[in-house]
């Protein structure tokens, strides 16, 4: 089961496809995709929350409890806040980040938004970063593109772009490795 492009399939699909259909009923989708967005940003950084969410050890009532707290501290409420806990108290929490994904990228497609993970070797000047975002935007018909730009000194230069499923590695480091593999293929 797939929405244009985005999965919906399995466990994160289906709980993803109904919160976006409900909190845009209740006209929150965009509230919706910054809360849950804020609260995978928690899950990154703390690994106690990132035990709490992956482990089976912790009973339903246990993580619902403690993400009362952590939810509250973190200022989410509403459809995300009831969606979270009921992922909770259903044992399918460790899918979350699944189904914030999926959510995530059925809030992009309605709002005609494709993000871009790109990778440089050197912080990109405004203008170049500009011309990559208008590149990438005729490459995917018009859309606006949201640019996530990594800094990897290790790539030595070029860039690598990921598109949705489609990754071009034009860098330095992949260039000098395909002739490193050509020169022993010969030798």
């Amino acid at each position: 089961m797939a929405q244009d492009g985005v999965s919906l399939s399995g466990v994160a699909g289906r709980y993803a496809s109904a919160l976006y259909e409900l909190a845009s009923e209740k006209n929150a989708a965009d509230e919706v995709a910054a809360a849950l967005a804020a609260f995978q940003s928690l899950i990154n950084e703390s690994a106690d929350l990132k035990r709490l969410v992956k482990s089976p050890v912790f009973t339903a009532q246990e993580q619902v409890k403690a993400l009362d707290a952590v939810l509250k501290k973190a200022g989410v409420s509403g459809v995300a806040a009831n969606f979270i806990r009921l992922v909770a108290s259903k044992r399918r929490l460790f899918v979350l980040p699944d189904m914030i994904a999926a959510y995530q990228g059925l809030h992009d497609k309605a709002k005609g938004l494709v993000r871009a993970d790109v990778t440089v070797a050197a912080p990109l000047k405004p203008d170049h970063e500009s011309a990559l975002r208008q590149a990438l935007a005729a490459v995917t018909g018009g859309k606006s593109v949201s640019l996530n730009v990594r800094t990897d000194p290790s790539i030595i230069g070029g860039i690598v772009v990921k598109l949705g499923s489609r990754m071009v590695d034009a860098s330095v480091r992949t260039k000098l490795n395909s002739i490193r593999t050509r020169m022993k293929e010969v030798g």
